[in-house]
């Protein structure tokens, strides 16, 4: 006699939505405890699910594509009850329908279900692009767009011909039906950053403020520093002098570290800055370096470096992304002067945007005598929930930020 064990979305996930992205153990395959069972993905990571007990793997019940909502069941394992042979595991699901005297209806997980009501398709006609054949969520709504396309054809070729030539027709842009066009259906990542982003512009009021930065004398420490750090296999980019630059600007306008409410504002002790790493095509995902404000400034390059690196490898845990309190955005590195308003990454109040940096011709004073230099510069941007924050606040946060930059000691060192 089997017992069987429920395998469980994890109920602390990091992001707004978790989704199926691939199972790594067949039905009938055995398993330890702890093994990586299947793989969840949501806007922020993807985590591995491991095995509750020993036992072997007995049932899907979620397929590739489908939602994971905390605590869902994600498919069961099957240990085998005291004096049971445990030497040999169940046949898989495909032996035993073959032995069986009548055909079995096909299994169709909740989301494929709760799609085939919605869209009054059955499910049992749609081409499965899942494992073994199965049907997906995605699937579904594949067929749904595919029967909403045809049912649009269909009407407007029934529609009859005026007495009258109209007016020329012009088709909508968003149709998607011109001449070698295509559609790339929308990753989980992607689909929630876009409900992120959304759920961001229609809760804050926006409002960004710009600031000049010269990188003149962050150029000289990184130059006189980066081979002394580099031995220590760290890197000493740019993008740590601004997290320390941050840190130092977070002590004047403490405010700035904070999250509305409508009761009141929550300020922050800790100061967790997330830096936006891009992707690729894929997204966007934002580490947080914790407790920033009791870091040195070799720790945080330390820190950053190797947070990026597990970003980009795929390899960052929920506890990587969580509890961020201040957002980065260097979208420079692509190539954009300037970007607004760069949206909060909500709870938060404000998020900093750091434009390219390059060389400009500017006009300094040098013993009172205007001179035309040229300094590597960058534009530097703070946008605000303005529900938070005001215009003071804002500019004096950019002035402490731009004058801790500018006024780096070559001497410090790393």
């Amino acid at each position: 006699m089997d017992e069987f064990i429920d395998i469980n979305v994890p109920v602390d996930q990091e992001g707004t939505k978790a989704v199926v992205r691939n199972w790594l153990k067949k039905i009938g395959e055995s398993v330890k405890s702890g093994d990586p069972l299947v793989e969840l993905e949501t806007d922020k990571v993807t985590q591995e699910v491991p095995a509750p007990a020993d036992g072997y793997l007995t049932e899907i019940l979620m397929e590739n594509g489908d939602d994971a909502l905390p605590g869902a069941i994600l498919g069961r394992i099957g240990s085998r009850a005291a004096g049971d042979d445990r030497s040999a595991p169940p046949a898989p699901a495909a032996t035993l329908e073959m032995s069986s005297s009548s055909p079995q209806p096909p299994h169709f997980s909740p989301a494929v279900r709760s799609a085939a009501q919605e869209y009054g398709i059955d499910p049992a006609a749609v081409p499965g692009t899942g494992r073994d054949g199965r049907v997906t969520r995605a699937d579904m709504d594949r067929a749904f767009a595919a029967k909403a396309e045809c049912s649009a054809v269909a009407a407007e070729a029934k529609t009859p011909e005026p007495p009258t030539a109209p007016a020329p027709k012009i088709a909508p842009a968003d149709m998607g039906t011109a001449q070698g066009s295509r559609k790339i259906p929308h990753s989980a990542m992607r689909t929630a950053i876009a409900t992120h982003m959304l759920q961001s512009v229609t809760t804050a009021p926006h409002v960004t403020a710009v600031f000049e930065a010269d990188f003149s004398a962050i150029m000289r420490h990184r130059d006189a520093h980066k081979a002394k750090v580099g031995a220590e296999g760290i890197t000493l980019s740019y993008t740590a002098y601004i997290v320390s630059a941050c840190v130092v600007a977070m002590r004047a306008v403490p405010e700035v570290n904070s999250r509305w409410h409508d009761d009141a504002l929550e300020v922050f002790d800790d100061v967790n800055i997330g830096v936006g790493t891009a992707l690729g095509d894929k997204g966007l995902i934002v580490p947080v370096i914790h407790r920033a404000q009791h870091l040195s400034f070799a720790d945080i390059a330390a820190k950053l470096q190797e947070l990026t690196a597990r970003a980009r490898s795929n390899t960052l845990s929920a506890a990587d992304v969580r509890g961020g309190t201040f957002t980065i955005s260097n979208h420079g590195v692509s190539g954009s002067l300037l970007a607004a308003p760069i949206i909060i990454n909500q709870p938060q109040s404000a998020i900093l945007g750091v434009g390219k940096l390059e060389k400009r011709v500017v006009v300094r004073e040098v013993d009172g005598v205007d001179t035309i230099q040229v300094r590597p510069m960058a534009y530097v941007s703070l946008t605000i929930d303005h529900r938070a924050l005001d215009g003071h606040q804002t500019n004096m946060w950019l002035t402490h930020f731009v004058q801790n930059l500018e006024n780096w000691p070559n001497d410090q060192i790393p």
